[in-house]
């Protein structure tokens, strides 16, 4: 199967992994504020708030599928990790418990590392975030102890180790929400800046665990990203 036909399936699949609602306020964490708040004080050069910045190569380009986990002969796309000591059990339940949900709704399966090459090495540094895609070797996705062991922060870290971006940096996203760029510094605005994302023919989702909250890098405490109704579903709903 192509790498991009690959792709198609396994994002449609993903989209049953949310389990928050960004742009309303999640019951027991806000995932947007804990990774923007924790990794406020993290020394990686990050994107987007928690998205790390190749050092080695051109920024957030995947060429020829390059960055894409492989897909085995049996269908199943095998990502390989380890889990550093400083975890406790609690931890790596919570962890474990994320990676459940992929197993049970996509092709996806994290497997421990034997001897392979590349692989996710989780760590407890100084934030929550991740690189985008696979990027070979050693490549570590930060899950700190203080704030970031959490079911839906994990599941939103590794969905960027699995090469997916945020759903508000889509390259579709102005037909669904609007960016209220006077309630964003101007020196953090490029955390808004749309991708050449391939959509996949897959709807926008509000709901999305990729998706960052409505006041995500506010400056005022006011809306940066506001929904846009979508007059169809108003009158399918009301039959207009």
């Amino acid at each position: 199967m192509e790498p991009t036909a690959s792709l198609s399936i396994l994002a449609l699949l993903l989209l049953g992994l949310s389990q928050a609602v960004p742009l309303m306020e999640t019951q027991h964490v806000d995932i947007t504020r804990n990774i923007l708040t924790i990794n406020n004080g993290s020394r990686e050069l990050l994107v987007e708030g928690d998205i790390v910045l190749p050092r080695t190569r051109n920024a957030l380009v995947c060429p020829s599928n390059n960055c894409f986990w492989k897909k085995s002969s049996n269908g199943l796309v095998l990502v390989p990790f380890t889990v550093s000591n400083d975890f406790s059990s609690s931890d790596r339940s919570v962890i474990a418990g994320a990676m459940a949900t992929f197993h049970s709704k996509t092709c996806i399966r994290f497997v421990s590392r034997t001897f392979e090459a590349d692989y996710l090495s989780i760590q407890s540094r100084d934030g929550c975030y991740s690189a985008v895609g696979r990027q070979g070797g050693m490549q570590v996705v930060s899950l700190s102890r203080n704030g970031c062991v959490y079911h839906g922060i994990a599941q939103h870290e590794l969905n960027h180790a699995l090469g997916f971006y945020h759903e508000h940096t889509r390259s579709d996203r102005d037909y669904y929400v609007r960016i209220n760029w006077a309630n964003i510094s101007p020196t953090l605005q490029y955390n808004f800046n749309k991708k050449e994302t391939n959509n996949l023919n897959t709807p926008y989702d509000y709901s999305s665990v990729m998706h960052y909250g409505k006041t995500a890098f506010s400056i005022n405490g006011q809306d940066t990203i506001t929904p846009i109704p979508d007059p169809s579903r108003i009158n399918i709903l009301y039959n207009c």
